[in-house]
């Protein structure tokens, strides 16, 4: 196969093999530390390690054993000190990047689903609307009594005058009208 001019050339030899770490495992590797960064039991072991430290190398530790020296200013301290917090910076700032994009995806759910409320809650509001329309039509309870009543009262009102004279429909007529007429 012709080398290609529009990409890098792969080194045959390594010292060292690749070693690919997938973005998922260092991601989750770095908001573990980030976490126990954020920690009373981290400040804790920090503040014990510097103590012992400190008196390790001032007055605990026999002199041929002491391997940082007080009147340099505990230098080696200041390094390993300078040496964790450049390595904790960066992890923090990836665990944070990974936070924001979940945010971001939460937030990107989070205004689907409020959309889908919204579609739903305007398709139950005109439903509501036509169902308010169609009973509008629909005689009710009260106005199928009140016509009812009317009624009555027209029958009552046509009987009354009709009670002067006897007719078919009326209690002293013939039974064979008033079975006829209706």
């Amino acid at each position: 196969m012709a080398d290609r001019l529009d990409q890098p050339r792969e080194s045959r030899r390594t010292l060292l093999p690749r070693v690919r770490v997938g973005e998922d495992a260092s991601g989750r590797v770095s908001e573990s530390v980030a976490r126990f960064l954020g920690t009373p039991r981290f400040i804790l072991y920090l503040t014990l390690f510097c103590a012992l430290w400190l008196a390790w190398n001032a007055d605990w530790g026999p002199e041929r054993l002491r391997f940082d020296d007080p009147a340099n200013g505990f230098t080696a301290l200041t390094l390993m000190l300078s040496l964790q917090a450049s390595y904790a910076a960066p992890l923090i700032l990836l665990a944070q990047n990974r936070q924001t994009d979940r945010d971001r995806v939460q937030a990107e759910q989070d205004r689907q689903r409020a959309e889908r409320n919204l579609a739903d809650t305007e398709f139950l509001a005109r439903e509501m609307a036509s169902l308010r329309i169609a009973l509008s039509e629909v005689a009710t309870r009260d106005f199928v009594r009140s016509e009812l009543r009317n009624l009555l009262e027209d029958l009552a009102t046509e009987q009354a005058g009709a009670g002067d004279e006897p007719g078919p429909d009326s209690p002293r007529g013939d039974a064979r009208h008033r079975s006829t007429d209706r």
